[in-house]
Formats: C-alpha cells, structure tokens, sequence
C-alpha cells in the first residue's frame, strides 16, 4: 500500500466515546477519520518510545549501571568519537 491508498477498518466504540470524536471533529473542523487516525499514529509511537525506554533500562540493568553513572558515560562515549 502506498501513501496515497486508504484501507477501511471497521470497528465499535462505545457511544460516548463516537460522540466525542464527533464533537473534537466538529470543534477542530475535521473528519472524525482524521482524529481516530491521528490517535492511532500517536499509538505507535508512544509504543516505539516505550519499547525503547524498556530496552535502555533492561541494558543498564545487565550492565550493573546506575543513573549516577550516566554523566560519566556520555562523557566516556564523547571522549572516544573526538568530541
């Protein structure tokens, strides 16, 4: 699918939550698909972000570092590429 192409996903939200989607889309001037697509985009990231976070924090944990330990290493990292 390129960036150009559009897929339909049907899918149930419970009636208040439809009806906010309505009333932002109506308040921004916007389609309710724009909202439901931003929010999905939004998802993704948010959980690429969190992904990351808990990959840093599971490799600090196996390499006994602690965060007063941070400094120290940038400043190790920064010495070695001629920072």
């Amino acid at each position: 699918m390129t960036d150009t192409e559009s897929a339909t996903l049907v899918t149930l939200l419970p009636p208040e939550m439809r009806e906010a989607i309505e009333e932002v889309a109506r308040t921004e001037n916007r389609q309710p698909g724009e909202l439901v697509e931003e929010a999905v985009r939004q998802y993704f990231k948010d959980r690429h972000w969190h992904s990351l976070v808990t990959y840093g924090q599971e490799r600090a944990h196996s390499l006994s570092y602690q965060p007063s330990d941070v400094n120290r290493l940038i400043a190790e990292s920064r010495s070695e590429r001629g920072r």
